[in-house]
């Protein structure tokens, strides 16, 4: 009876040292790789990495991992050479298979969503618009001050934000924001002015993971919200 009480006291102290080295193990993959994701994407911003199933040991051994998620805030992307800022971006990626340093990986799937808010689409505007919300998903109000005649007016339009394809055979999706109507008030060439300073378009997927591509959005009063996915999607890597 002694016997089995100091057996299972020791497999109890073994267990419990095994589980704190698994978890620190885990901690540490998590946060080696939320740097290598944040120094590949050149991202601004803070990046959150968790790696789920337990033990880790196991995973990190075969090089595979069941899901791994990611929470990204505040981040900037680079795409066209224009800065846009995403105030959250969370993806959770599917069947990893870790690089032999553990430092990055690809996935067989990913899915995620984002939120660009009003005040970060009027910065990425670089036109002067200030947008807020259009009253109805999928509408943005843009505001801007068009000069006619030596007299600025301003003018606000409901305009229309939707994905569309990129031009010139580079595949992916871009934002695109539209005025629906512009009113002409008779006064030619208002139209052209105010839409050269309300419509715009802009290519996000080139600051994404690569092979995470967005695939639907809409607006509310918070922004514009971003579905993606995609297969294939590098979380990090050197």
């Amino acid at each position: 009876m002694r016997v089995l009480r100091v057996v299972v006291i020791i497999g109890v102290v073994l267990g419990a040292l095994f589980t704190g080295v698994d978890r620190w193990a885990v901690g540490y993959a998590e946060n080696k790789l939320a740097d290598r994701i944040q120094a590949r994407q050149g991202l601004a911003g803070s990046s959150e990495v968790e790696i789920h199933g337990f033990p880790f040991l196991t995973q990190a051994l075969s090089h595979d991992l069941d899901r791994v998620d990611l929470k990204l805030r505040g981040v900037e992307v680079m795409a066209d050479g224009r800065k846009t800022r995403l105030s959250q971006l969370d993806a959770s990626f599917r069947g990893v298979k870790i690089d032999g340093d553990y430092a990055g990986g690809t996935a067989k799937s990913a899915k995620g969503s984002g939120l660009i808010t009003y005040a970060d689409l009027t910065k990425a505007s670089q036109t002067g618009a200030t947008l807020s919300y259009g009253g109805a998903p999928g509408k943005v109000k843009v505001s801007v001050g068009v000069d006619v005649l030596g007299k600025t007016l301003t003018r606000s339009v409901v305009s229309t934000v939707t994905l569309v394809d990129a031009e010139g055979g580079k595949g992916g999706k871009i934002v695109r924001v539209h005025a629906d109507e512009v009113p002409g008030e008779g006064i030619p060439g208002l139209e052209r002015l105010v839409r050269k300073q309300t419509d715009f378009d802009r290519s996000l997927d080139a600051g994404l993971p690569a092979g995470l591509q967005l695939t639907a959005l809409t607006s509310d009063e918070a922004g514009v919200h971003l579905e993606l996915g995609g297969s294939d999607v590098v979380l990090a890597g050197s």
